[in-house]
């Protein structure tokens, strides 16, 4: 059985909020709540949800760029809160990140070379020769030819953009990436391009991914298993094929429904998705999704189900999973 790379203990992330007459009042925003989960070497996870539920800062937090507000984070065995600078520096070299827009996550006043050979610089690895030559092969191994080396950021399309940002993650041999919606931002058919490279580059690097994304169908093709988040923490998660086959959440079964359906017939509309995401400042008590799903029952809005395993590496926080029918799709509701 393959070692977790990563593993999260109740993490949990919170930001400081001021609401009220001259913002007198403050309360805290758990964009992360007590998620607890882990990532195999070698293996892709993939993490699906809607805008602002926390996928994006879950990444952050793993990465330590976003200190945690508590719980644990534990990469290659070692706990990374509160590890000290200079040794937590060291591990970073092994667990890179990947940008939803490419074009900002690059400086445009740095030619590629500069830009490519900056995380070598701060680690102070290799001479300037190494570096560049490391810089030329990566950009080859990405599809740019190695005249880009001398060229800027804005001199590349979007596609060619990210092709960078993955070649400069791949500079201090990572062990781990971290893609936050990588393709997001990119055509549809660069999109496809920049995916198998990315499934490319895991075989060729023994890569493990903790692939972030609103796209369950995009995050299927990558992932080997998927989690799935709603305000913050997890509700479901299992194998990528039992996620999109045989959901067992209400709120996956509507993510699932959501897609476009090239052959769209009345079983696949019978239950309207009503509502829109709560505040994570005020929560509704108990489950969360409470207030959209068609299912809810009175003991949803008083008691906080847990994630629990009802299939093998299957586990799903929903009161009455049991009694749901993993056929029992939604469709979102009408504007």
């Amino acid at each position: 059985m393959a070692e977790p790379m990563v593993e999260t203990f109740e993490l949990v992330k919170s930001f400081a909020v001021r609401r009220g007459f001259f913002a007198q009042r403050k309360r805290r925003l758990a964009a992360v709540d007590r998620v607890s989960m882990s990532i195999n070497a070698g293996e892709t996870l993939g993490l699906v949800g809607e805008s602002g539920c926390g996928k994006s800062t879950l990444g952050l937090t793993l990465m330590q760029l976003y200190e945690p507000t508590s719980g644990q984070v534990r990469f290659d065995g070692q706990d990374l809160v509160g590890m000290p600078p200079a040794q937590l520096n060291r591990v970073r070299q092994k667990m890179q990140m990947i940008y939803q827009d490419p074009y900002a996550s690059l400086d445009p006043r740095m030619n590629v070379a500069e830009i490519l050979t900056e995380p070598m610089n701060i680690h102070e690895m290799g001479t300037r020769h190494e570096r560049i030559t490391e810089a030329r092969r990566l950009l080859d191994i990405v599809g740019l030819p190695s005249d880009s080396l001398e060229r800027f950021p804005s001199e590349f399309s979007g596609g060619q953009q990210q092709r960078i940002g993955i070649a400069r993650a791949l500079m201090l041999q990572p062990k781990m990436l971290i893609c936050d919606e990588p393709v997001s931002s990119l055509d549809v058919s660069v999109q496809a391009q920049i995916l198998n490279l990315l499934r490319d580059l895991q075989t060729e690097f023994n890569l493990t991914y903790f692939f972030i994304s609103h796209n369950i169908a995009v995050t299927r093709f990558m992932s080997r298993r998927i989690g799935v988040m709603y305000l913050g923490r997890l509700v479901e998660i299992g194998p990528s094929g039992a996620i999109v086959e045989g959901p067992l959440h209400p709120y996956t079964q509507a993510l699932i429904a959501a897609v476009p359906d090239t052959q769209p017939s009345d079983s696949h509309r019978q239950r309207r998705l009503s509502g829109d995401v709560p505040s994570p400042i005020d929560r509704p008590t108990g489950c969360a999704f409470h207030p959209r799903c068609p299912f809810a029952q009175e003991k949803c809005s008083r008691e906080e189900p847990e994630l629990r395993q009802l299939k093998p590496d299957h586990a799903v926080a929903c009161h009455f999973a049991e009694s749901i029918s993993s056929r029992q799709t939604f469709i979102p509701e009408a504007a």
